[in-house]
């Protein structure tokens, strides 16, 4: 029974399992998904728990919900999958117990489609883009239609008939959760349970109380003490407050039946401290138009499985001790509730505001309920609200809000607020607060322009952001514009012209959960966040090269599925085995005096600690290296060089242990003598301190920069555009296995990109040759770069422990000290002059370019050409650049998914959309005016732009950027900014060219005697697809000896672990060329294996006709024939670099009132040549675009002071969730002309694509601008509505700035200035 686990803090979904608890008293079963890392053992006695193995496995067969996702090529690392699978098992699960839904039709659940987009809304997948997951999900809602679903293996799309009978047949109540031999122990534990004394607790130190009184005993105990025992009802909130020690006993207080009692009443709800939030939906869902909106916005606090555990009582006892921004906190304010808490001997009841206020209660303090009164829905109106990264929830609010208002009618047409509670949280503040200042000067009003005016002014003076609170400015807009959504819902005239929109209600992500019902005043509201998912995808499969060109589904997803895929953290452990956690710098230059221990339980558990001077004698100092550019040092020595640097190791004898006794150390510093560091690009410009990469590396100038200014009739001379980094946020964290062997052996198991450069790394590190190294690679769960470099590290620092100690060691980085030690993407800062005719033909361009590269080389020499090569998809005329990469005392950044190449695309875009503004002309006329004709293009890329026939670019865009659909959706776009004040939209079409360089690659493939066939790839799997399609060329090249042309030998061929002593230069898995070079050796080893079994083929053949498989590989082997031959396939040098073009249409919607921007439809069509795999590469297009909407939206790279990475977690950092991919996403895989010089005419999938994101950037570019004319912003350097600089990422309060912090404001005074 496994679970994955990647965050530690319940925010991803990897490791969702279910939980199923038995009540002997109503015989009743209750299942419920949960986070398993946050569930503590001892709370789920009991209990049975399910996971994705559980239900479906090889030995027992599997699982629909686990066939579904892998027909319907849904998994591709594969780590998230497990947890995605029991997201969906649980809410099928839930779905049909409900009596109340009618049957569903055969084969389907009761489960709606909406329900199944939400069901994986806490889960987190970086490599699918969630469009295969959401569709695999649908296929089981009983209101689909499944001709409306996307590319799968169950029928193909556009031929067969889409009919439930082809899918994995789904039977409600087929897997028992709940074995009935469990109800009898269940019933007869529970009687032995009521006669053994609360003080004895169970031997792992739990204890169970059923009572306050028991509860009360244990609190007065003499071993009770805070700093050792822990009180727990679900451990969630150890997903935000990190545990910093161990404990050694736990008090349950879940069995505390007064503490789950739901009683409703007349006067309202009481709901015990114990019952979850889930729950709690339940009870207030079941009631008037108050309780409904109070469970319509706890729908969007935290996840599904996070929610089926954590505590209502919980989530508020964090806000009055902790000061957690808590929603649940905030709405219940607003509804007037209170709460009753046990202190000692007494029961003392506290309005909420008045609990919250209160001194933070320490641990013996008991909250023991909560009471929400019921609110006549007659002449009552509440809505709440809150703006966060993501619709669906999962994401710590900016702002929430809640207002409940008493209205009646004091004439007609003309409300009067009778009372108003107004209710404001999470902005900065210890606690929610009432704006009761507020309050008090809107009763016995009726609300108008200037009502609202001087009620806005009042709120400023009440909403006041505590020093240190991010974005402190926004967060004040933020409640203005709630609160002035609130009271225009009330205004009966505000004196507007009639195409003026009201803001309207909206949710989650910023918006108002508002609701009409029982409120005087009704308007219309269109929830373009609940829209549902819909897509669309083309592509073309070939039988030419078949089984190559088929949309086969990825090999191995069933297993990834099921959980059966062993990752590096799966492997079991070695006995003896000890476990590694990095103590890394705090500071980012300053000389390292000692490390020294806190007393702790934690601090007891360290064995040893490995640091620099426990490297071998013959050994060096070495994390990583690339090429010949540049080591990165493993260990600081004596100086710490930036913040984040791995100064030692601790070693314990579990991974729990490890991590926690490495948060006791403490690092004594000195900075005496030493330089100031160098944090930012600035810095290195001003102290020049720089890399200087190799020449060969360094782009080249285009044309005479001089010249083309003259030409210009226009010209730019300085304009500025910033890009900061993005984090990996692979799945699987950096994990490696070292067990040392024989004469001085050691074998590293590493999820790594780079085998091969891993095991040269840990050679050289331990002084030893390395053919004593064994460097093994199975899978990857995700790697986008980030496994190369940073993987070394790890693999590197638990061979010199294993080395020394002479015992296996493990490490399983946490993610915290993952995203602290990764590096990530180059952040940049852009200066740029630009020359233009007035026809929009740009003559030069100039980039003054700084790249911030870390405190080692990495990859970053590499960067400056990669930026030039995607600047140079336009004809600059004349192209000149000065580069500087950075030398700076933060973490090395290193290459990552599409490196310098996204950055390059972009700030293309950024100078372009510039010149249209400059000219005030159409932005796609600009660019299909600049993109290069062949002749051009020659210029700009040499032999990288192979022959004219393969330029397909002009030919995309103009498909998608001349189309009569686009040229409508424009005219819409147009007519609705014209008719709505608080939305704009905009849409953007933007081209992308993207050099790719094809590299050596080795293969090898074997046949076994009972006509198997092993395949062996330097490449690594990391979801890309690439066994797959390996496996697909290896049947195609040997299907030549087969009857059936090689299909029936896909089932034959198993793809082999990366081994660096089995296949040497391997080199390493990066580029987006590794599958396509995989499969040319393959190609030349199986061409091999052809030309030697035909002979005996043919002469088989001659004797009896048509042979089989089986029949020709007896006699090769009775012939001693070599069944294994091995190539190493070298690209033709002037061939080997080849461009790759696409492009795509993004259409966004702003909300101007919170910067919250929604993605409604994004179009994009990729040149993939002939595909080897369309399903693979469709998903390799998919999820980069998702990857790449992270990048430029938001995800927000942030460090403190010193360098040291501050967003480290899933709590501040916000990759895309299934909430905030494009509602309409619309593929085509363009399959351009055929070009022997490729791999079967095949070309590159998995970074390209990624570049597209930039439409969506640009497209809320078009919808800004729409905003600030229409408001007249103009803000920013160029003083203008419509020329300003935007940078990457656009978050939501980036959006809102650049929208204007003071629009409510501006438009309320414009409204009386026009009445004066």
């Amino acid at each position: 029974m496994i679970t994955t686990c990647s965050t530690w803090s319940g925010g991803c979904g990897a490791c969702v399992v279910l939980i199923s608890k038995y009540d002997p008293s109503t015989e009743e079963v209750n299942e419920f998904s949960a986070s398993s890392c946050l569930t503590l053992l001892g709370s789920v006695n009991l209990c049975t728990v399910t996971t994705s193995e559980g239900i479906g496995n090889t030995k027992d067969g599997f699982h629909p919900v686990q066939q579904r996702l892998s027909g319907f090529h849904a998994s591709q690392c594969g780590f998230c999958t497990p947890g995605m699978c029991m997201s969906i098992f649980s809410a099928l699960v839930k779905t049909d117990k409900t009596a109340a839904r009618p049957a569903p039709p055969q084969g389907f659940s009761k489960l709606t489609a909406s329900e199944a987009e939400k069901a994986i809304s806490g889960n987190l997948c970086r490599c699918t883009g969630y469009r295969p997951i959401i569709d695999a999900c649908k296929s089981f809602a009983s209101d689909v239609d499944l001709e409306d679903l996307g590319l799968n293996s169950f029928w193909k799309k556009g031929t067969d008939h889409a009919d439930v009978s082809k899918l994995p047949a789904y039977i409600s109540g087929a897997i028992c959760t709940f074995p009935e031999f469990l109800k009898s122990e269940i019933k007869s534990s529970i009687n032995q349970m009521d006669n053994v004394p609360i003080e004895i607790s169970d031997d792992d130190g739990w204890y169970h109380p059923r009572s306050i009184a028991e509860l009360q005993v244990l609190l007065n105990s003499n071993w009770f003490d805070v700093k050792s025992v822990k009180i727990v009802a679900s451990n969630t909130g150890s997903g935000v407050y990190k545990e910093q020690d161990l404990y050694d006993k736990y008090i349950d207080i879940k069995g505390i039946p007064e503490l789950s009692v739901i009683n409703r009443s007349s006067k309202g709800v009481e709901i015990g401290a114990a019952v979850s939030i889930s729950k709690a939906i339940d009870v207030f869902l079941d009631g008037n138009l108050v309780f409904r909106k109070i469970a319509d916005h706890l729908n969007m606090v935290a996840t599904p499985f996070v929610r089926n555990m954590a505590t209502v009582g919980g989530n508020i006892i964090m806000a009055q001790r902790l000061q957690f921004p808590s929603d649940i906190a905030t709405v219940l304010l607003a509804a007037g509730s209170t709460v009753t808490v046990q202190v000692a001997s007494k029961r003392l009841c506290f309005t909420l505001e008045d609990f919250l206020e209160q001194p933070p209660c320490d641990s013996r303090t008991l909250l023991l309920n909560i009471f929400v009164p019921d609110w006549d829905s007659d002449n009552v109106t509440f809505e709440t609200c809150r703006a966060s990264p993501r619709p669906f929830g999962n994401a710590v609010s900016y702002v929430n809000s809640a207002f409940l208002a008493r209205i009646s009618e004091a004439s007609p047409g003309e409300l009067l607020i009778e009372d108003i509670r107004l209710a404001f949280g999470a902005y900065g503040t210890k606690h929610a607060i009432k704006a009761r200042n507020v309050e008090d000067f809107l009763r016995g009003k009726s609300v108008s322009a200037s009502v609202m005016l001087e009620a806005i002014k009042l709120l400023k003076d009440a909403i006041s952001p505590s020093v240190g609170t991010t974005h402190p400015e926004y967060r004040v807009s933020l409640a203005v514009s709630f609160l002035f959504s609130f009271l225009s819902s009330l205004a009966s005239n505000l004196n507007e012209p009639a195409r003026t929109d009201r803001p309207n209600g909206s949710d989650a992500n910023g918006i108002m959960n508002g609701d009409a019902e029982s409120s005087p005043v009704k308007h219309v509201k269109v929830d373009i966040d609940c829209l549902s998912i819909r897509s669309r995808q083309e592509l073309v499969s070939t039988e030419e090269y078949k089984p190559v060109g088929k949309p086969i589904k990825k090999a191995g997803a069933e297993l990834q599925a099921s959980g059966e895929a062993v990752y590096v953290d799966d492997i079991p452990a070695p006995k003896g085995c000890l476990y590694g956690a990095f103590i890394y710098s705090t500071h980012p230059h300053a000389r390292i005096k000692g490390i020294k221990f806190r007393s702790s339980l934690a601090s007891q558990k360290v064995i040893t600690v490995i640091d620099a001077k426990d490297i071998p004698s013959g050994g060096e100092n070495i994390g990583s290296t690339f090429a010949t550019l540049g080591d990165e040092a493993l260990f600081a020595d004596s100086v710490s060089e930036f913040a984040g640097q791995n100064i030692g190791i601790v070693i314990a004898e579990t991974q729990k242990y490890a991590h926690m006794a490495a948060k006791q150390a403490v690092i004594e510093y000195s900075t005496e003598n030493l330089e100031p560091p160098i944090l930012t690009i600035e810095d290195a410009v001003q102290h020049n301190s720089y890399f200087h990469p190799p020449p060969f590396l360094a782009p080249k100038p285009v044309g005479d920069f001089s010249e083309g200014m003259y030409e210009a009739d226009h010209k730019i001379l300085s304009a500025e555009v910033k890009l900061e980094s993005q984090y990996y946020f692979y799945m699987e964290t950096q994990a490696a296995l070292a067990i040392p062997d024989e004469d001085n052996c050691i074998t590293v198991y590493s999820s790594a990109q780079m085998p091969e450069a891993t095991q040269s790394v840990i050679g050289r590190c331990l002084g030893i040759p390395f053919h004593n190294v064994r460097v093994i690679t199975r899978r990857v769960g995700g790697g986008f770069g980030g496994k190369a470099m940073k993987a070394m590290h790890v693999a590197s620092a638990c061979a010199i422990a294993a080395f020394k100690l002479r015992r296996p060691v493990r490490m399983f980085l946490d993610r915290k000290t993952d995203m602290i030690m990764a590096g990530g993407r180059h952040p940049m800062k852009v200066k740029y002059s630009v020359g233009f005719k007035s026809d929009g033909r740009v003559t030069a361009l100039h980039l003054d370019l700084g790249i911030n590269a870390g405190i080692s080389p990495d990859y970053s020499p590499v960067m400056p050409n990669a930026v030039i090569g995607s600047l140079k998809k336009y004809n600059w005329g004349a192209l000149a650049f000065d580069i500087k990469v950075c030398r700076t005392n933060v973490s090395s950044k290193s290459a990552m998914r599409a490196p310098g190449e996204v950055q390059g695309s972009f700030i293309a875009e950024t100078i372009i959309e510039h010149v249209a503004s400059a000219l005030s002309a159409d932005t796609n006329t600009i660019r299909r005016k600049n993109l290069h004709d062949f002749e051009s293009l020659k210029v700009f890329f040499g032999g990288s732009a192979g022959e004219a026939s393969t330029y397909s670019l002009v030919t995309i865009f103009d498909k998608l950027a001349l189309s009569p659909d686009y040229q409508l959706r424009a005219a819409i776009v147009e007519r609705f900014n014209s008719g709505s004040r608080w939305k704009k939209r905009g849409i953007s079409c933007v081209p992308i060219t993207y050099a790719v360089t094809l590299r050596p690659t080795p293969g090898r493939v074997s046949i076994l005697n009972d006509c198997s066939i092993a395949v062996e790839v330097g490449g690594v799997e990391i979801g890309q697809g690439l066994w797959t399609k390996v496996k697909q060329m290896t049947a195609f090249v040997l299907g030549q000896l087969c009857p059936d042309g090689g299909e029936g030998l896909l089932d034959k061929v198993r793809v082999i672990q990366a081994d660096s002593l089995s296949m040497i230069q391997g080199g390493w898995t990066a580029g987006s060329t590794t599958s396509e070079t995989s499969c040319e050796a393959v190609r030349q080893s199986c061409g091999a294996l052809v030309e030697r079994l035909k002979p005996i083929k043919e002469d088989l053949e001659a004797k009896s006709g048509m042979v089989a498989w089986g029949s020709l590989i007896a006699q090769a082997t009775m012939a001693s024939v070599n069944l294994s031959a091995q190539a190493y396939w070298t690209p033709d040098p002037t061939t080997a670099s080849y461009l790759n073009y696409g492009a795509a249409v993004s259409e966004v919607e702003v909300d101007v009132l919170t910067g919250a921007t929604t993605i409604l439809r994004s179009d994009l069509v990729y040149d993939c040549g002939q595909s080897l795999n369309p399903a693979v590469d469709l998903g390799q297009v998919e999820g980069a675009f998702v990857q790449g909407i992270g990048f430029f939206t938001n995800e927000e790279y942030t460090t403190n002071s010193d360098g040291l990475v501050i967003n480290d977690g899933t709590w501040t950092y916000k990759i895309p969730t299934v909430d905030t991919i494009p509602k309409q996403f619309n593929v085509e895989l363009y399959n351009s002309s055929r070009n022997q010089k490729h791999v079967l005419s095949s070309k590159a999938s998995g970074e390209p694509p990624l570049l597209l994101a930039s439409s969506v950037h640009c497209a809320m570019r078009e919808a800004i601008r729409a905003a600030r004319k229409e408001f007249s912003v103009c803000t920013g350097q160029a003083n203008s509505p419509i020329t300003f600089q935007m940078d990457v990422p656009a978050t939501m309060v980036a959006v809102k700035e650049l929208c204007g912090l003071d629009v409510v404001e501006k438009h309320l005074e414009s409204l009386l200035a026009a009445k004066a």
